[in-house]
């Protein structure tokens, strides 16, 4: 009898081998893990829309994917995303490129002072401006999407009609976005978003030129009573993968990543705008804020205070090999084609 029972559990045991044997790789496995590096926190729109292309990855490829999301620089920080992507210290990276200005010189071109109108056009508009070019810094990496941030703008509290108001105007500002400030005549100051309300409350500066979401987000609207919409400079960012395992993807996967470019650019970019315009309807509601839309004639001045910004970045691409001025004209075409739509 003891001897009948060992057979029949040895034969037991040899059935579950073969049947795992018979498995599907992928069902033995379990699903594809890939990880995805962020830097900002993970409330800000550049991990939700982290998030949000995850649940899009796993729900369309029915589960064979799991992608396991690190917000706030807990995998690889800011500066080290790329890098890190390419090392394979994360399988999928988020980077704001306007980070390194020298590196990503033809997409960073997006935040020259063009005059964008709203993140979904600015986000739409890059990654037509990457499928044109295909710049050799994104050639070790398999490009998933690009988006921006929203058109920086300013807010203050005393108003900022035109240029004579503006001149000497201290306000919170950071790269781009301070060169421009400095070039229209304000004067802006280096600092961090989480030492700027007591600057603002102190008089160190008297307002900021940023994306409007942060009137709300950062209650900014309580202190800046006054807006100019003058539609600065954007930030552009990418999601970058491992080529190594980009390559290991079965063809199903891929072409999902593949759908879902163009549509996360234009997600984002949307997600965006519609934060923007809730923070301005919250600001309006809550804070009685004044928003000033530069009339032409004024709005040429400013545009001819930002033209050496652009001419100066034309003249260093053209040195470093690359169509400057093409590359300036495709944008404001590509700009101009998608707010069209």
């Amino acid at each position: 009898m003891k001897r009948s029972l060992g057979f029949i559990m040895a034969g037991m045991f040899l059935a579950t081998l073969v049947g795992v044997a018979c498995m599907p790789a992928s069902v033995v496995a379990g699903p594809i893990k890939l990880t995805y590096a962020n830097f900002p926190p993970a409330p800000t729109f550049p991990c939700v829309q982290m998030e949000r292309w995850k649940t899009e990855v796993e729900k369309r490829t029915n589960g064979k994917v799991a992608v396991h999301t690190f917000p706030g620089g807990t995998l690889v920080d800011a500066k080290g995303m790329m890098d890190g992507v390419i090392a394979g210290s994360a399988d999928i990276g988020c980077l704001c490129m306007a980070y390194q200005p020298g590196r990503f010189i033809v997409t960073n071109a997006t935040a020259l002072p063009v005059g964008f109108p709203n993140a979904t056009v600015a986000s739409l508009t890059l990654w037509d401006l990457y499928e044109k070019y295909k710049p050799q810094e994104f050639a070790k990496v398999k490009v998933l999407t690009m988006f921006t941030c929203a058109p920086a703008n300013i807010y203050a509290n005393v108003p900022v009609r035109n240029l004579e108001e503006l001149k000497g105007l201290q306000l919170r500002a950071s790269g781009g976005v301070a060169q421009v400030i400095k070039a229209l005549g304000g004067a802006p100051v280096g600092m961090p978003q989480s030492e700027t309300p007591e600057a603002l409350q102190k008089g160190i500066v008297k307002g900021a030129a940023s994306s409007l979401e942060t009137l709300m987000d950062f209650k900014y609207a309580e202190l800046c009573r006054y807006v100019t919409i003058f539609n600065g400079p954007i930030y552009p960012f990418a999601v970058v993968m491992n080529m190594a395992k980009w390559n290991s993807l079965p063809d199903d996967v891929k072409k999902v990543f593949n759908d879902l470019r163009v549509e996360q650019a234009k997600w984002t970019g949307q997600y965006m705008d519609n934060h923007v315009n809730e923070s301005i309807a919250w600001s309006k509601k809550n804070c009685n804020i004044e928003i000033f839309e530069l009339p032409p004639a004024e709005m040429a001045r400013w545009n001819e205070k930002m033209a050496p910004i652009i001419d100066k970045w034309v003249e260093k691409a053209n040195a470093k090999g690359l169509p400057g001025k093409a590359i300036v004209e495709d944008i404001k075409a590509l700009a101009k084609k998608h707010q069209a739509e």
